[in-house]
């Protein structure tokens, strides 16, 4: 997996898969494609995620996403649910992979437990405006504004390297969009562990209820270079490539700032009807516009040192075979 780094013009992926231990979530986002109703499908086995992970051991795969729907925080299946996904994590890093957990709000004490076997976590802020919780999130009680970004601040007194970021095209104004980064740079400031923003356009998907166009994707360099204005330069600007589609305008998004195109696996859990562009395509794309694409692990360079030395032994290793970005 060993790639050149004498072009200094450089777009990151990470080698991933994404593993779900349940499609539950008692929220009702009502652009979700991703949720199933509680009680209606069955949990992934650890013997289930066992098989999966000895198959991707021969599959040049780095970072294990584990990315769940939400039980209720005062649900008996709680404990049961965090459980389920520590071990997933555990077995994850003991099987040489860099586990990367986005499970939806957690308390401190579990974000605490997480960071025992995670390499990096992440949340959405989607969007701090309070308005949503009328429309799209009036049936998602763990999307409260001052909930989700209170996760970010825990995450920086635990010292956990942290991705996060907004979701474009949801009822949100261009004001709510530059509040919402500010309030991410006013915590990375603070703390210093946001790696990476998400910029993810809405995408209408099979399973939703939302009735409203895709987010238009012409628009997006336009948020990507505002938002660099206001994020610290330390903080990677991500992008989904499969919600972009037109292969000059991804370019246009990288010119505007985007250096990193997310974890790239066989399929987004997230936006089911848009397939992954995987890599060897990202690759071509790139360099006909004379950027490189380079492999990353799920956690940057900067805050390996914030890890337990376990954790930082499990990079090390991986840093031999994935080279750092310059």
């Amino acid at each position: 997996m060993s790639t050149s780094l004498t072009n200094t013009r450089i777009v990151t992926y990470s080698p991933a898969y994404t593993i779900v231990p349940t499609y539950e979530c008692f929220n009702r986002c009502s652009y979700c494609n991703f949720r199933t109703e509680p009680g209606q499908s069955p949990w992934m086995s650890l013997s289930t995620a066992a098989n999966i992970l000895q198959k991707l051991q021969t599959q040049n795969v780095c970072e294990i996403l584990i990315l769940s729907g939400e039980v209720h925080p005062h649900s008996p299946q709680r404990q049961n649910w965090f459980q389920r996904i520590y071990d997933i994590c555990a077995l994850a890093l003991e099987m040489g992979f860099l586990p990367h957990t986005n499970a939806g709000p957690l308390n401190f004490a579990e974000m605490q437990q997480l960071k025992q076997v995670n390499v990096s976590m992440g949340l959405m802020l989607e969007q701090l405006t309070p308005k949503l919780l009328h429309t799209v999130h009036k049936h998602a009680p763990s999307k409260l504004p001052k909930l989700r970004l209170q996760q970010l601040q825990w995450a920086g007194e635990l010292q956990i390297p942290f991705t996060t970021g907004l979701l474009l095209g949801i009822g949100e104004t261009e004001d709510d969009c530059w509040e919402t980064l500010e309030a991410i740079a006013q915590i990375h400031q603070e703390y210093g562990n946001i790696q990476e923003v998400i910029l993810q356009p809405h995408s209408p998907g099979t399973q939703q209820n939302f009735d409203a166009p895709r987010f238009n994707p012409y628009k997006l360099p336009e948020i990507i270079n505002q938002a660099r204005q206001i994020l610290p330069s330390d903080i990677t600007i991500q992008i989904p490539p499969n919600l972009v589609g037109d292969r000059k305008w991804l370019i246009a998004c990288v010119e505007a700032g985007a250096r990193d195109f997310g974890g790239i696996s066989p399929k987004d859990e997230v936006n089911p009807d848009y397939p992954h562009i995987q890599e060897q395509e990202l690759r071509e794309i790139l360099q006909a516009a004379g950027w490189n694409l380079v492999p990353r692990l799920p956690v940057y360079p900067q805050f390996t040192g914030r890890l337990s030395q376990e954790l930082q032994t499990s990079v090390t290793n991986w840093r031999k075979l994935i080279p750092i970005p310059a």
